[in-house]
């Protein structure tokens, strides 16, 4: 939605949780693409760049088909073993796009944009396919939006999933500085897109504060969970499947690296054992991931040196990256789950193990902060105080009555998120922003509605597969 544009009263509002989408007639929307340049939907979450935002392409580009929208996700090809098209669920077809060599890490992609949308093109128009908007996801992808949105005359909605700004205010110790053309190219993303979309009101006032974006173009629309996969169960009967039976379980799930702090976990779990709360026959912390990023690689290994030096080698237990599916075996054996991530935008790990009736301790910051109802759901703590970690994971392993009763709250707090809901909204704004588009496509000016100052020509040109670098100037 433009910056000058403004919502009547009197039109039909529909909540997207702090934000509205005026609901008007509109021509259906038929076919969507999707642009998930890093991080390629057929990886598992949980290993290399696939994460939450992974978990969040998948689950809403079901949702969205199951609303009768074809969506096709296009993502960098990072392996030579991957079909061409996978069809992920029905009505969702994920293409590979080759540009650069399968293997290069994420700080290597902004380099090859020109060569991904390039070909992207090349392959859509072979194909005679036309979409009705292009949704993108991280600021990779919304460069490339930004090019084929011009290119195809249709909006583009954009989710940022982290921001770099955000990101270097709460870097870890080892984690490195976004670079400059990260920040730069997410302005420009902000600048040019139709409608931006935010997964907590936490984001939303990032983008105002940090990136001086429009007000009005920011949709508050936050991930959900599959309760039907993601439920309450019998604790001592999945502890038993993970032979863990008799253990007092604390769980951290996410990809390992130090933005993540699962060196935070396994410190409050020192605290716990050095304190005489917990003796180590009787204690168990289970780390569910992979390493992930530049910064990642190294981490496993250091995690286990931590381990080794607290005296808790025997009782941490590392895990890789589980499927999607099997993680709920994880939340219901923990009593306890913590989520230490210096920033996070939004925190799908403390919404699924709220899901699975277990309490959460978590940092403080971002979107955990919408999830985690401090002493109702669970306890929300300073990022990186290992000790006050400890300290609310033993009020909750101390205090039976008040552990149960906060796995009953945060069942029925995570009731308020679902894909179903989520996708709703989305489709909602999806329909607002080709309004909009259409009626200043139509306009004297033909200006773009998202984009301030953007005109509706290109101002990449592309000529055969070259075009200026996005992101990259």
């Amino acid at each position: 939605m433009g910056p000058n544009r403004r919502f009547l009263p009197g039109r039909g509002t529909l909540a997207v949780r702090n934000a509205s989408v005026a609901a008007v007639p509109h021509r259906p929307l038929r076919r969507v693409a999707m642009l998930v340049v890093h991080s390629n939907p057929v990886v598992e979450p949980g290993v290399g760049d696939a994460g939450g935002m992974t978990v969040y392409v998948r689950q809403m580009a079901r949702s969205l088909a199951a609303r009768g929208l074809d969506v096709d996700i296009y993502t960098r090809r990072d392996s030579a073993e991957t079909p061409d098209a996978t069809f992920l669920f029905p009505g969702v077809v994920v293409h590979q796009i080759a540009a650069g060599a399968p293997g290069i890490s994420k700080g290597e992609i902004p380099a090859h944009l020109p060569e991904f949308t390039a070909n992207l093109l090349h392959e859509v128009e072979a194909r005679g396919v036309h979409y009705d908007l292009i949704h993108s996801h991280y600021w990779l992808s919304g460069r490339v939006a930004s090019i084929l949105s011009a290119r195809w005359g249709i909006p583009f909605v954009h989710t940022f999933h982290t921001l770099g700004r955000v990101k270097n205010e709460g870097r870890a110790t080892g984690e490195p500085v976004e670079p400059d053309c990260r920040l730069r190219g997410e302005a420009r993303v902000i600048a040019e897109a139709n409608a931006i979309v935010a997964s907590a009101p936490d984001e939303r006032e990032w983008l105002i504060d940090l990136y001086a974006a429009h007000p009005e173009r920011i949709h508050v629309i936050p991930p959900g969970v599959d309760h039907a996969t993601f439920r309450p169960g019998d604790r001592e009967a999945a502890k038993a499947d993970l032979g863990l039976s008799g253990k007092q379980v604390l769980l951290f799930v996410g990809r390992l690296q130090p933005l993540k702090g699962a060196d935070t976990a396994i410190e409050a779990l020192g605290h716990l054992v050095a304190w005489g709360r917990l003796r180590k026959e009787e204690a168990a912390l289970v780390i569910v991931g992979g390493a992930s990023g530049v910064a990642g690689a190294a981490e496993p290994a250091r995690l286990q040196r931590l381990a080794e030096e607290l005296g808790l080698a025997d009782v941490v237990r590392f895990v890789a990256a589980r499927p999607h599916r099997e993680l709920p075996g994880y939340y219901q054996a923990a009593d306890v789950c913590l989520v230490p991530s210096h920033a996070e935008s939004f925190g799908l790990v403390a919404l699924e193990a709220q899901a699975c009736g277990t309490p959460v301790v978590a940092a403080g910051v971002g979107g955990l902060r919408s999830i985690v109802r401090h002493g109702q759901t669970g306890f929300l703590v300073q990022p990186g105080a290992g000790a006050a970690f400890a300290e609310r994971v033993w009020r909750i392993l101390s205090d039976h009555p008040l552990a149960t009763n906060m796995g009953r709250l945060a069942v029925c707090g995570s009731s308020d998120f679902s894909w179903e809901r989520s996708a709703d909204e989305l489709c909602d704004l999806y329909a607002q922003s080709a309004r909009d588009f259409a009626e200043a496509f139509r306009g004297a000016h033909g200006d773009l509605a998202g984009g301030a100052g953007r005109n509706f020509t290109a101002r990449e040109e592309i000529s055969g597969h070259t075009l200026d670098a996005p992101g990259v100037g």
